[in-house]
């Protein structure tokens, strides 16, 4: 299956363009899901500080995660500000965008959980991304490794791979799916939704970056963002078994 071929100059502002709508996108879902509840606007300064944090968290760990999983990209150069700014992680985005949600929770006095009305935007946002990444290509660096299955796409080097980037939107759609089915069962406790969410896809990219071609080998031949994934979920992980046993007893 041929799939998109682009330069890297037109890559780079295709995937940047679908970087803003599903950021553009996310948002507005917020928003709307906000007004749906009847909740304070974003500009309240309690709603407006978990935004902040979120979006101020998730532009750092974005790019903190992207340098873990590319360090190689230092040697040899002499980085300046546009090399610094290249690269980004949905994984990082959404570690960091937690941990600034939590931050700005615990300056705020805010206890109540947030996290559940941002599974929508988050969803979206990812379907959106991922539709950039597909159409760069070869340009983004997100796509599999080569595959023999039909649906192996070749975009552009005569190789058919696994197109990784289409498997993410699947995942990101089945997962979103399952918890709006369960929504009113999730909903009696609050924040479980979110951590779910966030658990089974941190548990996905360690899976499917296994198809993945690896731009730097860390222990045991895993990627950067593989390591993050462990390491973020034998943190995450007692959370969640924590609230799902107080919601079972």
């Amino acid at each position: 299956m041929k799939g998109p071929v682009l330069s890297a100059a037109t890559a780079q502002w295709v995937h940047l363009v679908f970087e803003w709508l599903a950021l553009a996108g996310g948002v507005q879902l917020y928003r709307w899901q906000r007004r749906r509840a009847h909740q304070p606007a974003l500009l309240q300064p309690g709603s407006f500080a978990v935004v902040a944090g979120c979006i101020l968290g998730a532009a750092i760990g974005n790019k903190l995660v992207f340098w873990i999983e590319m360090p190689h990209l230092w040697q040899g150069i002499v980085p300046d500000w546009r090399l610094i700014a290249s690269g980004q992680s949905i994984v990082g985005g959404l570690l960091g965008g937690l941990i600034g949600v939590e931050i700005a929770k615990k300056l705020t006095g805010i206890r109540r959980s947030t996290g559940d009305q941002f599974i929508l935007p988050l969803v979206a946002g990812t379907v959106v991304g991922r539709i950039g990444c597909f159409l760069a290509g070869l340009n983004d660096g997100t796509h599999g490794v080569s595959t023999q299955l039909p649906w192996g796409v070749d975009f552009g080097d005569g190789i058919p791979r696994h197109p990784t980037q289409v498997y993410d939107m699947l995942f990101v759609l089945f997962a979103g799916a399952l918890l709006w089915r369960w929504r009113a069962p999730l909903a009696r406790s609050p924040g479980l939704a979110f951590k779910l969410y966030l658990a089974s896809y941190l548990a996905w990219r360690l899976v499917v970056d296994g198809i993945k071609p690896v731009p730097y080998a860390y222990a045991f031949g895993l990627s950067g963002i593989q390591w993050v994934c462990i390491v973020a979920l034998a943190c995450y992980l007692p959370l969640v078994f924590t609230q799902l046993r107080r919601e079972v007893a």
